[in-house]
């Protein structure tokens, strides 16, 4: 019997494969517990188009993050911050603060996706890196100014 998985079944496949199961194992198992429905040509139908959606903006989205990472690669950003005497700041410059910085120069990146080993405690320049989507990243150069 053909059926389409609603989860994830160890040794039979992940969420939305159509895979061959025997009829008992389908009824008794499967079907009863949820974890699958009777695949019809519209049902599978359906899932490929849903997949083949998936992979489109998958596409497009990898296409963006190549060009903002192409866009990116190599400017420099100014973070202006107060800081005391030997340009130690009071606080630090967070990755918030870099994707703010960002915002200003008008480039959209989550702060989530702005790698900084630990927070800019002193003035100075730094090189930071932007994980933009799997397997595209960008370096960019943060200049921390000390203003008093």
């Amino acid at each position: 019997m053909r059926v389409i998985l609603l989860k994830d079944v160890k040794g039979q496949g992940k969420k939305g494969d159509v895979v061959d199961v025997s009829d008992s194992y389908a009824r008794n198992y499967l079907i009863k517990g949820g974890y699958a429905e009777v695949a019809t040509a519209e049902k599978i139908n359906n899932i490929a188009q849903k997949k083949a959606a998936a992979d489109f903006h998958r596409a497009e989205d990898l296409k963006a993050a190549r060009e903002l990472a192409a866009e990116l690669k190599g400017k420099a950003f100014t973070i202006k911050v107060k800081a005391g005497t030997g340009g130690r700041l009071f606080g630090s410059v967070t990755a918030a603060d870099v994707a703010a910085a960002l915002a200003e120069g008008g480039y959209t990146v989550d702060k989530k996706k702005i790698s900084l080993s630990s927070p800019l405690r002193e003035a100075g320049s730094y090189d930071v890196e932007l994980k933009l989507f799997e397997g595209v990243s960008a370096k960019i150069v943060v200049k921390v100014e000390a203003v008093s």
